[in-house]
């Protein structure tokens, strides 16, 4: 007779495990979450590490459902949202620091490139031994250059910007570099 019960009682837990119903909300909002970042371009350029966290946990949630551990894809999906929601917070302040970086470089090229374009000019003026032609030349390299800085700053291509501007910048340097060690072999 107990043994009857056991068996109703085991049949029972079986048909109540297999008539769990998988958390299809959850998985939906889990999804769209991933997807929403995905195609975030700031999540993507900011955030991936985060971005490929809620990929991970997105998986991990699709091979729970298809085991049927259902608790295990509530945390799987709730992971997911989270870490996509974080990545996507992330882009947005990762491209504001980047906005600001590059306008901050970008902004002061132009008087960079006045100050060395006076420093080549008198150099000439103290007839250096120097080739004016070629430092003429990296001048209207580096004016170019800043011309695309800016536009790739206004185009919303702050990273771009910021690599040519620190382009710009070694440029400067090196034309700086070459009047100042010819001045200072004239002088001896």
């Amino acid at each position: 007779m107990k043994l009857k019960y056991v068996y109703i009682l085991v049949i029972l837990l079986i048909l109540a495990v297999g008539c769990t119903k998988p958390p299809e909300e959850e998985m939906k909002n889990a999804r769209e979450a991933v997807f929403i970042a995905e195609n975030d371009p700031d999540a993507a350029l900011y955030a991936r590490s985060l971005l490929a966290r809620a990929r991970e946990s997105l998986s991990a949630m699709e091979v729970e459902a298809g085991n049927k551990r259902y608790d295990a894809v509530k945390a799987h999906a709730a992971d997911a949202i989270s870490a996509a929601e974080r990545a996507r917070l992330e882009g947005s302040v990762g491209a504001a620091r980047a906005r600001e970086e590059a306008a901050s470089l970008v902004s002061g090229l132009r008087s960079e490139i006045e100050e060395a374009l006076r420093n080549v000019n008198g150099a000439m003026y103290s007839q250096l031994s120097l080739d004016f032609d070629d430092l003429y030349g990296d001048i209207r390299n580096v004016n170019d250059a800043a011309d695309r800085a800016e536009s790739s700053r206004l185009d919303g291509r702050y990273q771009d910007a910021i690599d040519i501007a620190r382009d710009i910048r070694v440029g400067l340097s090196d034309i700086n570099g070459r009047v100042a060690s010819a001045a200072t072999t004239a002088k001896k």
